[in-house]
């Protein structure tokens, strides 16, 4: 049987998505998954770009049409974030006249995330399952929402958490003990309003990332230290917690974005964990199960409850949850959660 994964590039050809996609794209390839390349020439606003694009989405998602052959099955990673007008038609197509297979790994469901769902991303999902196969989902809670949704349970798999593919690390990389936690993401205040209160806290805060706002610099608890790509911020993250937080406050996940934590997986958590750190994460979190069963953090309502959290504790207990850590660590970098989530889709289908 024929393996194929639709794969979109930027005119750079670049994969068009977050490490996440990338990483998933890189470990379907390692598994027989041939890249269908779906390319974005531009991304430019006037009606003539819009128009070169639509263009040459229909002429790739012919080709691709031509190219996938008879009972293959073919790899989706969705949402897909743009309105390919010939996308769902070929998509379909592929089902009737080629009998493909779909198997659909979900990064993100957008009405769970809400503040980005609109009809375009109604209409995407929807139509995800009405063609998928097999999901992938992240993890027990999203699994159960799914069923929720009428989804058979035979169709849907638990992903776990996301790899976080890394071949530069250092096996023997130093991890120091230090009462701290580390965010290394977007430092918005606008849009992660927690992060503005982070000098509340009464204990030291290390930051790592794009849109920092220099006021707080005036916290003595603060230290930034820039931002870094993706593929090189694991090396950077050598002491201390990472901060496993979203939405507007420090005493629990609120907001949009911060109950989205209910259900996903957030890729911090796997940044942090393959870089070697245990984890601090808010308790209602889909993850924190995972967190708390494999012994590689903390879980807590309120980020008002570290400081005394960190008072108690010495270097044995933090070492022993960094022991932990590199057993997961190791799997996260080489890819172990989807290459084992897309076998078992397979056998599925």
């Amino acid at each position: 049987m024929e393996k194929y994964q639709i794969f979109e590039t930027l005119d750079g050809g670049f994969h068009a998505g977050t490490k996440a996609n990338g990483d998933i794209a890189d470990i379907a390839e390692r598994l027989g998954y041939e890249k269908v390349i779906i390319r974005q020439v531009n991304q430019k606003d006037s009606k003539i770009a819009k128009l070169q694009r639509q263009l040459v989405w229909k002429k790739d998602f012919n080709e691709a049409f031509d190219k996938i052959e008879n009972n293959s099955i073919v790899l989706l990673q969705n949402p897909f974030h743009h309105n390919q007008l010939t996308r769902n038609r070929i998509l379909k197509k592929l089902k009737t006249q080629k009998n493909v297979k779909y198997i659909c790994i979900i990064h993100d469901v957008e009405k769970l995330r809400a503040f980005r769902y609109n009809d375009y991303y109604k209409n995407e999902f929807d139509f995800m399952l009405e063609i998928g196969d097999v999901f992938i989902v992240h993890n027990e809670k999203m699994l159960k929402y799914f069923e929720s949704l009428g989804v058979e349970s035979s169709k849907l798999i638990n992903l776990e958490i996301f790899d976080y593919l890394d071949e530069n690390i250092d096996e023997d990389k130093k991890i120091s003990f230090e009462k701290s936690i580390t965010v290394a993401g977007n430092l918005d205040t606008t849009k992660c309003g927690y992060i503005g209160e982070l000098g509340n806290l009464g204990i030291k805060v290390n930051l790592f990332g794009p849109n920092f706002d220099e006021q707080m610099k005036n916290n003595n608890n603060i230290t930034y230290f820039g931002s870094f790509p993706p593929n090189d911020i694991p090396s950077h993250l050598n002491k201390g917690f990472g901060l496993v937080w979203d939405g507007t406050s420090i005493n629990g996940c609120q907001g949009q974005s911060g109950q989205y934590l209910k259900y996903n997986n957030p890729h911090k958590l796997s940044l942090y964990l393959s870089s070697g750190l245990p984890v601090v994460i808010w308790k209602d979190a889909a993850e924190a199960k995972y967190v708390m069963d494999k012994k590689v953090g903390i879980a807590v309502g309120s980020l008002m409850e570290l400081k005394s959290i960190f008072d108690d504790m010495d270097e044995n207990s933090y070492y022993e949850l960094c022991e932990n850590v590199k057993f997961i660590s190791k799997k996260l970098r080489k890819g172990h959660f989807a290459t084992k989530a897309i076998k078992e889709a397979e056998a599925l289908l």
